[in-house]
């Protein structure tokens, strides 16, 4: 009797396993073959957009799903994300643009034309970095992962869970959003930070730049994807699931719970990072209706349209909730 238990379990797994293997592949087929093919460059911008929140999503499936951890503050790190390529752009269109640089002339001041608007009359020195790609893109990544870790360690190692734990991301997130509206010199205040022209020298308004981007979004969305599974599938996986479910019991084996759950609280804030960043390269625009708390629950909201436990699923959720908005401002509004 035993032995047959065994065995359905083990039928039962590798079942799971290969439709997870078949979902993957469907998925990467319809983004990378279908999509492109069937609509037009305007959808096809669109659809990029819809994946960049599927980033946050997928972090959120990690989070929620398998850790427990419920955060209504993920906007605040698509935000970073976001702002720090918006940074980058902004100085690289400051140097190529003819305008700006006369801009700069008539005010004495090689600055962004809202910094010169704004009287700013000097470069701020966490600007400066933001004039290297090298620079850049470290940032995106390392910036996002140690502020998450070291805000979801200290809450969690004094056993700050929970909703409280929930209550301060979606506070934090809700303070960043007032602090880049108040700080308007240097952040673009409530209008943001806009019009790029050029990423590494190509221009963001060439003809086939809205298809390259689209396919770089698709492959990063799918890197994250596998790594996600990674981590499920290992036994960090299945550590999270058990502090999930019994974190005493975790704890009591020798384990220290915070530290797994700060931990895949910081990956996931890299994939929301990444997902912000993609967004300001897709539509040209880091603003601080991203960052709050609306965007934070609309990233959660896709989670769970998509299923909490499917990393494949935030894909679905992101790109259908996304597709609804737009069928519903396109007609109604």
């Amino acid at each position: 009797m035993k032995d047959e238990s065994g065995r359905a379990k083990v039928v039962h797994v590798s079942l799971v396993e290969r439709l997870n293997r078949h979902a993957f592949v469907i998925l990467a087929v319809l983004l990378l073959l279908v999509v492109p093919l069937a609509l037009s460059d305007f959808r096809l911008s669109l659809m990029a957009k819809y994946l960049c929140f599927a980033f946050p999503a997928a972090g959120i499936v990690l989070t929620w799903g398998y850790g427990g951890i419920l955060s209504l503050g993920q906007g605040m790190f698509f935000g970073l994300g976001s702002y720090m390529m918006a940074m980058f752009l902004k100085l690289e269109a400051t140097q190529a643009d003819s305008s700006a640089q006369a801009l700069a002339q008539f005010f004495g001041s090689n600055l962004p034309d809202f910094m010169v608007w704004n009287s700013v009359e000097e470069l701020p020195w966490w600007w400066e970095p933001f004039h290297h790609f090298w620079f850049t893109l470290p940032a995106i990544i390392l910036l996002p992962a140690l502020v998450a870790f070291v805000l979801a360690y200290a809450n969690f190692r004094k056993r700050v869970g929970g909703v409280y734990f929930t209550i301060v991301t979606l506070a934090l997130a809700s303070i960043m959003a007032i602090v880049i509206v108040g700080q308007q010199g240097v952040t673009g205040g409530i209008n943001g930070i806009t019009n790029f022209k050029t990423f590494l020298g190509m221009d963001l308004f060439d003809d086939g730049m809205r298809t390259k981007l689209y396919v770089v979004t698709v492959l990063l969305l799918l890197a994250a994807i596998l790594f996600g599974r990674f981590i499920v599938s290992s036994r960090l996986g299945k550590l999270l699931v058990a502090i999930r479910d019994r974190e005493d019991r975790v704890r009591f084996s020798g384990y220290d719970p915070a530290l797994f759950k700060a931990f895949i609280f910081a990956v996931a804030a890299v994939f929301a990072s990444i997902g912000g960043a993609l967004f300001t390269l897709q539509i040209g625009l880091a603003s601080p209706s991203l960052v709050g708390i609306v965007p934070s629950i609309e990233m959660v909201i896709l989670a769970a349209v998509g299923g909490r436990l499917s990393l494949i699923g935030a894909v679905y959720g992101a790109v259908l909730v996304g597709a609804a908005k737009t069928l519903f401002s396109e007609n109604f509004v």
